[in-house]
Protein backbone atom coordinates (compact mmCIF):
# COMPACT_ATOMS: atom_id res chain seq x y z
CA UNK A 1 0.00 0.00 0.00
CA UNK A 2 2.82 2.26 0.89
CA UNK A 3 3.88 1.94 -2.63
CA UNK A 4 1.15 2.86 -3.93
CA UNK A 5 0.85 6.14 -2.42
CA UNK A 6 4.33 6.75 -3.12
CA UNK A 7 3.59 6.15 -7.07
CA UNK A 8 0.23 8.70 -6.55
CA UNK A 9 2.53 11.48 -4.92
CA UNK A 10 5.01 11.00 -7.63
CA UNK A 11 2.33 11.17 -10.59
CA UNK A 12 0.61 14.08 -8.58
CA UNK A 13 4.09 16.03 -7.93
CA UNK A 14 4.83 15.32 -11.67
CA UNK A 15 1.77 16.80 -13.08
CA UNK A 16 1.34 19.94 -10.85
CA UNK A 17 5.56 20.48 -12.33
CA UNK A 18 4.25 20.30 -15.56
CA UNK A 19 1.52 22.73 -14.94
CA UNK A 20 3.67 25.07 -13.88
CA UNK A 21 6.14 24.68 -16.17
CA UNK A 22 3.54 25.30 -19.16
CA UNK A 23 1.65 28.16 -17.20
CA UNK A 24 5.00 30.61 -17.26
CA UNK A 25 6.90 29.36 -20.33
CA UNK A 26 5.78 30.47 -23.92
CA UNK A 27 5.59 33.76 -26.17
CA UNK A 28 4.66 35.91 -22.80
CA UNK A 29 6.88 34.49 -20.08
CA UNK A 30 6.23 35.02 -16.16
CA UNK A 31 7.43 33.69 -13.07
CA UNK A 32 4.98 31.76 -11.14
CA UNK A 33 4.65 33.76 -8.19
CA UNK A 34 3.91 36.90 -10.42
CA UNK A 35 1.53 34.71 -12.30
CA UNK A 36 -0.84 33.57 -8.81
CA UNK A 37 -0.54 37.65 -7.53
CA UNK A 38 -1.95 38.81 -11.05
CA UNK A 39 -4.41 36.07 -10.97
CA UNK A 40 -5.78 37.42 -7.74
CA UNK A 41 -5.07 41.10 -8.01
CA UNK A 42 -6.46 41.13 -12.41
CA UNK A 43 -3.73 44.02 -12.79
CA UNK A 44 -1.30 42.42 -14.85
CA UNK A 45 -2.01 42.45 -18.26
CA UNK A 46 0.33 39.47 -19.13
CA UNK A 47 -1.03 37.50 -16.33
CA UNK A 48 -4.27 38.40 -17.87
CA UNK A 49 -3.31 37.40 -21.78
CA UNK A 50 -2.55 33.99 -20.00
CA UNK A 51 -5.53 33.17 -17.98
CA UNK A 52 -7.42 33.93 -21.45
CA UNK A 53 -5.26 31.98 -24.03
CA UNK A 54 -3.21 29.50 -22.28
CA UNK A 55 -4.79 28.53 -19.23
CA UNK A 56 -7.85 27.00 -21.21
CA UNK A 57 -5.31 25.55 -23.42
CA UNK A 58 -3.58 23.69 -20.22
CA UNK A 59 -7.09 22.75 -18.93
CA UNK A 60 -8.59 21.00 -22.10
CA UNK A 61 -4.79 19.18 -22.38
CA UNK A 62 -5.26 17.77 -18.56
CA UNK A 63 -8.94 16.54 -19.45
CA UNK A 64 -8.58 15.46 -22.96
CA UNK A 65 -5.24 13.35 -21.69
CA UNK A 66 -7.21 12.18 -18.67
CA UNK A 67 -10.54 10.92 -20.60
CA UNK A 68 -8.43 9.45 -23.57
CA UNK A 69 -6.50 7.37 -21.08
CA UNK A 70 -9.11 5.84 -18.84
CA UNK A 71 -11.30 5.31 -22.09
CA UNK A 72 -8.37 2.83 -22.98
CA UNK A 73 -8.26 1.02 -20.11
CA UNK A 74 -12.11 0.41 -20.00
CA UNK A 75 -11.93 -0.50 -23.80
CA UNK A 76 -9.06 -3.00 -22.61
CA UNK A 77 -11.18 -4.32 -19.85
CA UNK A 78 -13.99 -5.15 -22.31
CA UNK A 79 -11.67 -6.61 -24.66
CA UNK A 80 -8.48 -8.26 -22.78
CA UNK A 81 -6.14 -6.76 -24.90
CA UNK A 82 -3.47 -4.15 -24.68
CA UNK A 83 -3.97 -3.23 -27.85
CA UNK A 84 -8.00 -2.11 -27.50
CA UNK A 85 -8.18 1.99 -28.18
CA UNK A 86 -10.48 4.51 -28.78
CA UNK A 87 -7.96 5.58 -31.99
CA UNK A 88 -7.31 1.19 -32.90
CA UNK A 89 -11.05 0.32 -33.13
CA UNK A 90 -12.24 3.23 -35.16
CA UNK A 91 -14.19 5.51 -32.15
CA UNK A 92 -12.42 8.47 -32.52
CA UNK A 93 -12.30 8.44 -36.23
CA UNK A 94 -16.06 7.83 -36.03
CA UNK A 95 -16.49 10.22 -33.75
CA UNK A 96 -14.07 12.96 -36.08
CA UNK A 97 -16.44 11.44 -39.46
CA UNK A 98 -19.76 12.59 -38.24
CA UNK A 99 -18.45 15.34 -36.79
CA UNK A 100 -17.07 16.91 -39.88
CA UNK A 101 -20.83 15.82 -41.73
CA UNK A 102 -22.56 17.32 -39.58
CA UNK A 103 -21.10 20.66 -39.31
CA UNK A 104 -20.59 20.53 -43.32
CA UNK A 105 -24.29 20.44 -43.90
CA UNK A 106 -25.33 22.43 -40.90
CA UNK A 107 -22.52 24.68 -40.20
CA UNK A 108 -24.82 26.84 -37.56
CA UNK A 109 -24.60 23.59 -35.19
CA UNK A 110 -20.93 24.63 -34.40
CA UNK A 111 -22.41 24.01 -30.39
CA UNK A 112 -23.35 20.75 -30.85
CA UNK A 113 -19.88 19.22 -31.67
CA UNK A 114 -19.62 17.25 -28.43
CA UNK A 115 -23.41 15.65 -29.27
CA UNK A 116 -22.14 14.58 -32.58
CA UNK A 117 -18.80 13.14 -31.76
CA UNK A 118 -20.87 10.90 -29.30
CA UNK A 119 -23.43 9.72 -32.11
CA UNK A 120 -20.58 8.80 -34.38
CA UNK A 121 -18.50 7.01 -31.65
CA UNK A 122 -21.13 5.17 -30.55
CA UNK A 123 -22.14 4.10 -34.58
CA UNK A 124 -18.67 3.08 -34.91
CA UNK A 125 -18.59 1.09 -31.84
CA UNK A 126 -22.39 -0.44 -32.72
CA UNK A 127 -20.19 -1.47 -35.72
CA UNK A 128 -17.23 -3.25 -34.32
CA UNK A 129 -19.79 -4.70 -32.15
CA UNK A 130 -22.26 -6.04 -34.52
CA UNK A 131 -19.67 -7.61 -36.88
CA UNK A 132 -17.68 -9.09 -34.10
CA UNK A 133 -20.53 -10.85 -32.85
CA UNK A 134 -20.64 -14.82 -33.87
CA UNK A 135 -22.06 -17.69 -31.33
CA UNK A 136 -20.62 -15.00 -28.85
CA UNK A 137 -18.09 -12.38 -28.37
CA UNK A 138 -14.65 -12.66 -28.94
CA UNK A 139 -12.23 -9.98 -27.73
CA UNK A 140 -10.07 -10.73 -30.37
CA UNK A 141 -12.55 -10.97 -33.45
CA UNK A 142 -13.71 -7.33 -32.04
CA UNK A 143 -10.02 -5.83 -32.21
CA UNK A 144 -9.59 -6.86 -35.95
CA UNK A 145 -13.17 -5.46 -37.03
CA UNK A 146 -11.74 -2.35 -35.07
CA UNK A 147 -9.04 -1.80 -36.94
CA UNK A 148 -10.98 -2.18 -40.51
CA UNK A 149 -13.31 0.19 -39.24
CA UNK A 150 -11.13 2.51 -38.03
CA UNK A 151 -9.24 2.21 -41.34
CA UNK A 152 -13.04 2.87 -43.24
CA UNK A 153 -13.89 6.06 -41.34
CA UNK A 154 -10.07 7.57 -41.66
CA UNK A 155 -10.52 7.18 -45.55
CA UNK A 156 -14.11 8.88 -45.52
CA UNK A 157 -12.83 11.17 -43.01
CA UNK A 158 -9.87 12.32 -45.18
CA UNK A 159 -12.38 12.50 -48.15
CA UNK A 160 -14.69 14.90 -46.73
CA UNK A 161 -11.69 16.94 -45.12
CA UNK A 162 -10.73 17.67 -48.91
CA UNK A 163 -14.37 17.74 -49.95
CA UNK A 164 -15.17 20.65 -47.29
CA UNK A 165 -15.06 24.26 -47.35
CA UNK A 166 -11.73 25.41 -45.89
CA UNK A 167 -13.48 27.55 -43.18
CA UNK A 168 -14.85 24.29 -41.64
CA UNK A 169 -12.32 22.18 -42.18
CA UNK A 170 -10.18 25.11 -40.23
CA UNK A 171 -13.06 25.39 -37.06
CA UNK A 172 -13.33 21.68 -36.79
CA UNK A 173 -10.77 20.75 -33.80
CA UNK A 174 -11.16 17.19 -34.32
CA UNK A 175 -9.13 17.61 -37.62
CA UNK A 176 -7.02 20.09 -36.46
CA UNK A 177 -5.59 18.20 -33.14
CA UNK A 178 -4.74 21.38 -32.44
CA UNK A 179 -5.10 23.08 -28.64
CA UNK A 180 -4.01 26.05 -30.06
CA UNK A 181 -7.49 28.30 -29.90
CA UNK A 182 -9.40 26.58 -27.03
CA UNK A 183 -11.78 28.46 -24.91
CA UNK A 184 -13.49 28.40 -21.46
CA UNK A 185 -16.28 27.50 -23.25
CA UNK A 186 -14.25 24.65 -24.55
CA UNK A 187 -13.37 24.42 -20.68
CA UNK A 188 -16.94 24.03 -19.68
CA UNK A 189 -18.00 21.60 -22.27
CA UNK A 190 -14.78 18.89 -21.90
CA UNK A 191 -14.67 19.37 -18.11
CA UNK A 192 -19.01 18.73 -17.56
CA UNK A 193 -18.61 15.10 -20.06
CA UNK A 194 -14.98 14.31 -18.71
CA UNK A 195 -16.44 14.28 -14.72
CA UNK A 196 -19.36 12.53 -16.04
CA UNK A 197 -17.25 10.05 -17.74
CA UNK A 198 -14.86 9.51 -15.36
CA UNK A 199 -17.04 9.17 -12.67
CA UNK A 200 -18.87 6.36 -14.09
CA UNK A 201 -15.58 4.76 -14.87
CA UNK A 202 -14.62 4.27 -11.89
CA UNK A 203 -17.98 3.30 -10.45
CA UNK A 204 -17.83 0.48 -12.72
CA UNK A 205 -14.48 -0.79 -12.05
CA UNK A 206 -15.70 -3.53 -10.36
CA UNK A 207 -17.24 -4.86 -13.81
CA UNK A 208 -13.76 -4.20 -15.08
CA UNK A 209 -11.87 -6.44 -12.30
CA UNK A 210 -14.38 -9.59 -13.40
CA UNK A 211 -13.99 -8.76 -17.21
CA UNK A 212 -10.25 -9.54 -16.45
CA UNK A 213 -11.51 -12.92 -15.69
CA UNK A 214 -12.80 -15.86 -17.99
CA UNK A 215 -16.00 -15.04 -19.47
CA UNK A 216 -17.65 -18.20 -17.66
CA UNK A 217 -15.84 -16.92 -14.52
CA UNK A 218 -17.15 -13.56 -14.46
CA UNK A 219 -20.67 -15.52 -14.78
CA UNK A 220 -19.85 -17.44 -12.03
CA UNK A 221 -19.79 -14.55 -9.95
CA UNK A 222 -23.16 -13.37 -11.03
CA UNK A 223 -22.13 -10.51 -13.68
CA UNK A 224 -24.06 -10.00 -16.91
CA UNK A 225 -20.83 -10.15 -19.33
CA UNK A 226 -22.71 -8.85 -21.99
CA UNK A 227 -24.30 -6.19 -20.25
CA UNK A 228 -21.08 -5.22 -18.34
CA UNK A 229 -19.49 -5.22 -21.73
CA UNK A 230 -22.14 -2.91 -23.31
CA UNK A 231 -22.50 -0.47 -20.35
CA UNK A 232 -18.47 0.04 -19.64
CA UNK A 233 -18.40 0.51 -23.28
CA UNK A 234 -20.91 3.14 -23.86
CA UNK A 235 -18.87 5.03 -21.22
CA UNK A 236 -15.69 4.49 -23.31
CA UNK A 237 -17.20 5.47 -25.83
CA UNK A 238 -18.58 9.05 -24.59
CA UNK A 239 -15.38 10.03 -22.59
CA UNK A 240 -13.18 9.23 -26.44
CA UNK A 241 -16.04 10.97 -27.94
CA UNK A 242 -15.70 14.24 -25.43
CA UNK A 243 -12.07 13.84 -26.63
CA UNK A 244 -12.08 14.16 -29.92
CA UNK A 245 -14.67 16.62 -30.47
CA UNK A 246 -12.71 19.37 -28.01
CA UNK A 247 -9.15 18.00 -28.61
CA UNK A 248 -8.82 16.60 -31.89
CA UNK A 249 -7.79 12.80 -32.76
CA UNK A 250 -4.78 12.04 -30.52
CA UNK A 251 -2.72 8.71 -30.66
CA UNK A 252 -1.29 6.26 -28.11
CA UNK A 253 -3.11 7.94 -25.34
CA UNK A 254 -5.11 4.85 -24.36
CA UNK A 255 -2.62 2.79 -25.32
CA UNK A 256 1.03 3.86 -23.85
CA UNK A 257 -0.75 4.64 -20.27
CA UNK A 258 -2.84 1.74 -19.12
CA UNK A 259 0.17 -0.64 -19.48
CA UNK A 260 2.03 2.10 -17.80
CA UNK A 261 -0.52 2.00 -14.91
CA UNK A 262 -1.08 -1.53 -14.87
CA UNK A 263 3.37 -2.33 -13.93
CA UNK A 264 2.82 0.35 -11.68
CA UNK A 265 -0.48 -0.33 -9.56
CA UNK A 266 -1.36 -3.73 -10.80
CA UNK A 267 -4.85 -5.31 -11.76
CA UNK A 268 -7.59 -3.49 -10.04
CA UNK A 269 -9.25 -1.06 -12.17
CA UNK A 270 -10.08 1.23 -8.44
CA UNK A 271 -6.47 2.13 -8.72
CA UNK A 272 -5.95 1.82 -12.27
CA UNK A 273 -8.55 4.64 -13.26
CA UNK A 274 -7.71 7.16 -11.14
CA UNK A 275 -3.51 6.65 -11.57
CA UNK A 276 -4.33 6.57 -15.81
CA UNK A 277 -6.20 9.90 -15.62
CA UNK A 278 -3.41 11.81 -13.86
CA UNK A 279 -0.98 9.53 -16.13
CA UNK A 280 -3.02 10.99 -19.26
CA UNK A 281 -3.37 14.64 -17.93
CA UNK A 282 0.20 14.59 -17.68
CA UNK A 283 0.82 12.54 -21.20
CA UNK A 284 -0.98 15.08 -23.44
CA UNK A 285 -0.33 18.09 -21.42
CA UNK A 286 3.63 17.35 -21.15
CA UNK A 287 3.01 17.07 -25.67
CA UNK A 288 1.30 20.28 -25.87
CA UNK A 289 3.79 22.29 -23.81
CA UNK A 290 7.02 20.69 -25.82
CA UNK A 291 5.18 21.35 -28.61
CA UNK A 292 4.30 25.00 -28.58
CA UNK A 293 7.84 25.80 -26.98
CA UNK A 294 10.66 23.64 -28.50
CA UNK A 295 10.80 25.60 -31.79
CA UNK A 296 8.82 28.38 -30.92
CA UNK A 297 7.61 30.40 -33.12
CA UNK A 298 6.64 27.53 -34.84
CA UNK A 299 4.06 25.47 -33.20
CA UNK A 300 4.17 21.41 -33.59
CA UNK A 301 0.68 19.55 -32.51
CA UNK A 302 0.34 17.52 -29.56
CA UNK A 303 -0.59 14.65 -31.83
CA UNK A 304 2.43 15.10 -33.87
CA UNK A 305 4.58 14.54 -30.64
CA UNK A 306 2.46 11.92 -29.41
CA UNK A 307 2.89 9.65 -32.36
CA UNK A 308 6.40 10.06 -33.11
CA UNK A 309 7.10 9.41 -29.00
CA UNK A 310 4.27 6.93 -28.55
CA UNK A 311 4.87 4.01 -31.35
CA UNK A 312 8.47 3.23 -30.12
CA UNK A 313 7.43 3.34 -26.89
CA UNK A 314 4.46 0.97 -27.78
CA UNK A 315 6.67 -1.64 -29.23
CA UNK A 316 9.30 -1.74 -26.49
CA UNK A 317 5.66 -2.55 -23.79
CA UNK A 318 4.91 -4.92 -26.30
CA UNK A 319 8.62 -6.51 -26.49
CA UNK A 320 8.78 -6.62 -22.19
CA UNK A 321 5.07 -7.81 -21.30
CA UNK A 322 4.86 -10.26 -24.12
CA UNK A 323 1.66 -11.33 -23.36
CA UNK A 324 -2.70 -9.98 -23.76
CA UNK A 325 -4.64 -8.29 -21.07
CA UNK A 326 -5.72 -10.96 -18.47
CA UNK A 327 -3.04 -13.46 -19.10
Amino acid sequence: MKKIVIRFLIIIVLLIAVVAVSITTGSIKVGLLEFIQGMFSGTNEKVDIIKDLRLPRILVSLVVGAVLAVSGVLLQAVMRNPLADAGVIGISAGASVFSLLMLSLFPILFYWLPLFAFIGGALAWLIVYSFSWKSGLSPVRMLLVGVAVNASFTGIGQLLTSMSRSSITSSNPVTNSTFSFQTWEDVQVIVIYGSVGLLLAWLLSSWCNLLGMQDKTARNLGLNVTRARWIISAVAVLLASAAAAIGGLLAFVGLLIPPIARRALGSDHKLLIPFSALAGALLVLLADTLGRTVIAPIEIPASVILTVVGGPCLLFFLRKSGRLYGN
